[in-house]
């Protein structure tokens, strides 16, 4: 087995193997790219070589997407989005489809065409297309699709599936891993795209949206009633604003019908330590409930469309869903959820750190408008629990709304500093525009407890008693009733040791994020253990 993937060194060798399974008989008419790839294969693999791949071919294997993810490194390849799907999860994904009968199935960003061959064997008769932007993905997917027997009814168009809008009479499967692209790859002619054909659905766009959310509103755009489908993205688009359109398009013309959150301990994208999500819908259809379940390893994915039915209307009202994936855990004896002791908050958005935390520019300003203010979440991590004093942290210059209330030698202070402010700009950010007043950032009191909320690592936490202020790197924890001293070291004490990462939600390069609502979900002891003091750790 060793010697067929060393002996196919490079993406010529990789063309000429694709060639050799039969590429040029297969998936329809060639694109000029795709011939000028053909005419610059390298030397032909031997019989011997080729008769082996198409062995593993058949067997349900894709060793020509495995060599193409070794010759081109995950970085090259995360400029389309290409991070290719383990097979398990794909098998699970067709399985899904398997209740239905479509007459074509779509893959909108086929790759090596590990959903369409898997696909294509499950319905025998269904016409099947893939679509790529990459003209060495695409020759491997006509490949797969020839050495798999699927070749006469199959084609692969060289193309952007947002320009994709053919539709045939019965209903249409779509299924795949749509490319994960961040907005800033994205060009400004695609971003008045998405804005353009939102709007047609009485939706709006953020230009912060990655490219699988474009996938998604081209699919909610092209399907037409009884269509249906299964995508696997990154899940990001459950909480952040940017994903409001695609799960507005869930709860509307896409028509979900379950959100299965795979960890990345399962390693749903091999190239990233990334939380992926596989969503199920049904073009048109509005079940009552969205089935939501989330699973830790390959091995407990089992079936779609099953676990937690979170209805509708609450769905839509809520601006996050990754926690409706976790399953409502019923508390030890004794422990309660964060939540009934500590509302948490995260720290007020500055819109300008280089403007709003003091430094040379903001000399002279009154010692009653500097905050000494947790401004680096590694404040938190090096104060092993305790923060004792402020003499080490920046000050956050937060002036009140009404500069008024100001004496007269602290206004004139001010005013000095704000002309200064406006020449940095800070009058005319986003957030700055949306305040009450530009200059006021508007920090919370100190909360008793802060705590970081994105990192490689669990969360750490501290005993504020430095009555330190929190900008939006920390959350706040505000008990809902006074915690004695003793009462809340051994919170701490027992947050720092026992929550793991599992408890948020990881993004691409391994960063875990606890939102507020996420993070007063964990357990913990209840008050009577923390009054004792005595929590086993």
């Amino acid at each position: 087995m060793t010697n067929i993937y060393d002996s196919i060194d490079s993406e010529d060798a990789l063309v000429a193997a694709s060639l050799a399974l039969g590429a040029e008989n297969a998936g329809g008419p060639w694109a000029a790219a795709e011939i000028n790839l053909g005419k610059s294969a390298g030397k032909s693999p031997s019989k011997k070589v080729v008769a082996a791949l198409k062995e593993l071919i058949q067997a349900g294997e894709d060793p020509l997407g495995d060599i193409f993810s070794g010759l081109r490194s995950s970085e090259e390849r995360r400029e389309n989005g290409a991070t290719y799907t383990p097979a398990p999860i794909v098998q699970t994904m067709v399985d899904w489809a398997t209740s239905k009968n479509p007459c074509r199935i779509v893959d909108p960003g086929v790759g090596s065409a590990r959903f369409l061959t898997r696909a294509g064997l499950a319905f025998p008769k269904a016409n099947l297309v893939g679509i790529d932007i990459d003209p060495l993905a695409s020759l491997m997917a006509r490949a797969n699709l020839a050495a798999a027997g699927l070749g006469a009814r199959s084609r692969v168009l060289l193309g952007d599936y947002r320009r994709f809008s053919e539709r045939v009479d019965g209903s249409t499967l779509y299924i795949g891993n749509p490319p994960y692209v961040r907005h800033h790859q994205i060009a400004p002619k695609w971003k008045e795209w998405l804005a353009a054909e939102a709007s047609k659905l009485d939706l709006s766009a953020s230009k912060l949206a990655g490219l699988h959310v474009y996938f998604f509103l081209a699919t909610a755009r092209c399907a037409k009633p009884k269509d249906f489908g299964a995508f696997i993205t990154a899940s990001e688009w459950l909480d952040v604003n940017y994903g409001a359109l695609v799960r507005s398009l869930v709860l509307g013309s896409l028509g979900g019908k379950s959100i299965t959150v795979i960890d990345p301990t399962a390693q749903p994208f091999p190239d990233a330590a990334t939380t992926a999500a596989i969503t199920t819908f049904e073009i048109g259809a509005k079940p009552t409930s969205v089935y939501f379940q989330r699973v830790e390893k390959l091995e407990q994915l089992g079936e779609l469309g099953k676990g937690r039915k979170v209805h509708r209307d609450r769905l839509g009202a809520e601006s996050r869903w990754s926690h409706l994936t976790r399953a409502a855990e019923k508390p030890p004896e004794g422990f309660v959820e964060l939540g009934e002791l500590c509302r948490v908050h995260r720290g007020a958005v500055t819109g300008a750190n280089d403007v709003w935390i003091a430094g040379v520019h903001s000399d002279g300003l009154p010692d009653s408008v500097l905050f000494p203010t947790i401004t680096r979440a590694r404040e938190v991590l090096d104060a092993d629990g305790l923060l004792a004093d402020s003499a080490r942290l920046r000050c956050v210059i937060d002036l009140p709304a009404d500069l008024d209330e100001l004496a007269t030698a602290d206004r004139n202070a001010v005013n000095k500093f704000l002309k200064i402010a406006r020449a940095m700009g800070a009058n005319k950010g986003y957030v700055a525009s949306h305040r009450k007043a530009w200059w006021s950032v508007g920090l919370r009191a100190a909360a008793p407890i802060i705590s970081t909320y994105m990192a490689r690592r669990p969360p750490g936490f501290i005993i504020n008693k430095a009555d330190a202020r929190h900008i939006n790197i920390a959350h706040g924890l505000y008990p809902r009733e006074p915690l004695t001293e003793k009462a809340k070291k051994a919170l701490v004490d027992y947050l720092q040791v026992n929550i793991s990462q599992r408890s948020g939600r990881t993004y691409a390069g391994g960063l875990t994020k606890f939102e507020p609502r996420e993070m007063e979900r964990l357990i913990i002891p209840g008050p009577a253990m923390l009054a004792a003091g005595s929590i086993a750790l």
